[in-house]
């Protein structure tokens, strides 16, 4: 029965079927045919990991990153980086890199990442003579700074997993995400240092753009500081951050419309589904390994065959480059996590430190064929054949690599702050 359960997952997977009834149909054949539980254990176990607290914050993220977009935040904050690096060698690159920063600091979703600022900046990238398969992966790798920078929804749902306070979670994502955040600037100042640069913005002009783009720069100090203050909880930071970014899109810049806001409203419910319909069939999978003891068994074979820490550190890399070449980021978090957290504490690992060594590697997936998500929401964006870009693909694959091996042998890059802040 387990075979026909795996084979029938990897068949459904194969065909493009939505990734949560692989989850459902594949997870379900097994409990019920195999490990003879009723269809009410797995619904109440489903309903059980839905519910929990933690991912309130989950949709009022996503909430707070559609209202900033519609509402004139993200443009403010796109024009404030181009003011001050946009005379750079490939200053609308590096503008771009940044403000995807900034924006992960308040948004929540990758994807809303790469419309909100990709909308703005890749068209006067190609415009200024920038390769248009570079700016199309370029904006796609950029949004990975999402995962790691706070408050990040794939954060959130690792706290939801392993129980990690998500508020160590967030810290552990900083420095990782700021380190990344260097490193693909430098690939930027690198790889288009001939292309034609803008004009040196003025003083004047500096310091109007960060006036104008202060309310939405203050939006993460909002959230992280009522945080760590110990004033609010993430969920409740994540709806300050709502109201907050309705307040400066209807108030302070006047650009969102009441329309606008029943569009993010359906924009983050449409998002939201997709998410909890991969959580709630996920845990599927999860009552199967229980029952069965897999991760139980996986450490034993670990232990018994002498491996080491590195070892399993390598071997989570494989996998988790693998795993995210088939299959979105969120998936691949229910699939292995619960497995690899295990392992790791067998091993004595931090799971701050597998937090983020796991996102370096699964998140490259963003990015490779035949998934990847985000050059076909980049390309689409410009109007670009996915297809294209793909050339561009293995120098940031190569980045990802190289900044995952660097989180792997440096892990107070991850434990350091959060240790600092306990």
């Amino acid at each position: 029965m387990f075979s026909l359960s795996i084979s029938l997952s990897f068949i459904l997977l194969l065909l493009a079927v939505p990734i949560f009834i692989v989850f459902g149909l594949g997870s379900s054949i097994a409990a019920i045919w195999g490990l003879n539980l009723p269809w009410s254990v797995l619904i109440q176990i489903s309903f059980a990991a839905l519910t929990k607290h933690i991912l309130v914050a989950v949709p009022l993220f996503i909430f707070a990153g559609m209202v900033m977009l519609r509402g004139g935040a993200a443009t403010r904050l796109v024009n404030f980086c181009t003011a001050l690096v946009g005379h750079w060698p490939g200053g609308l690159g590096v503008a771009m890199v940044v403000a995807m920063g900034f924006f992960a600091a308040f948004c929540g979703s990758i994807l809303a990442a790469i419309t909100a600022v990709g909308t703005i900046m890749m068209p006067k990238m190609i415009e200024q003579g920038y390769p248009t398969p570079f700016v199309v992966v370029l904006a796609a790798s950029a949004a990975l700074l999402e995962a790691l920078i706070p408050p990040s929804n794939a954060a959130i749902l690792y706290s939801a997993l392993t129980n990690v306070p998500v508020s160590q979670t967030f810290a552990a994502g900083i420095i990782p995400g700021i380190i990344l955040l260097f490193l693909m600037i430098a690939v930027v100042l690198i790889k288009c240092r001939n292309v034609k640069r803008l004009k040196k913005a003025t003083s004047r002009e500096k310091l109007t753009s960060f006036f104008k783009a202060l309310p939405a720069l203050v939006t993460p100090f909002i959230i992280l500081g009522g945080i760590y203050a110990g004033l609010l909880t993430p969920s409740e930071s994540a709806a300050v951050a709502g109201v907050w970014a309705a307040l400066i899109g209807f108030i302070i810049y006047r650009e969102l419309t009441f329309k606008g806001l029943v569009l993010c409203l359906k924009e983050t419910a449409i998002t939201t589904a997709v998410i909890f319909s991969i959580i709630a069939t996920a845990t599927f999978l999860s009552v199967v390994l229980t029952y069965t003891q897999t991760p139980q068994k996986i450490i034993e074979f670990f232990t018994s065959m002498g491996a080491s820490p590195l070892l399993f550190w390598v071997m989570l890399a494989v996998i988790c480059l693998f795993l995210g070449t088939f299959i979105e980021i969120v998936p691949v978090f229910y699939l292995t996590v619960p497995i690899f957290a295990a392992i790791a504490l067998s091993f004595d690992q931090s799971l701050l430190h597998l937090y983020v060594v796991f996102v370096a590697f699964a998140g490259i997936g963003m990015i490779t064929p035949p998934v990847c998500v985000g050059i076909y929401t980049s390309a689409g964006v410009v109007g670009e054949d996915p297809g294209k870009a793909f050339r561009e693909i293995p120098l940031f694959t190569l980045i990802g690599i190289i900044y995952g091996a660097l989180m792997i042998f440096f892990p107070w890059a991850s434990t350091w702050l959060p240790n600092i802040l306990r």
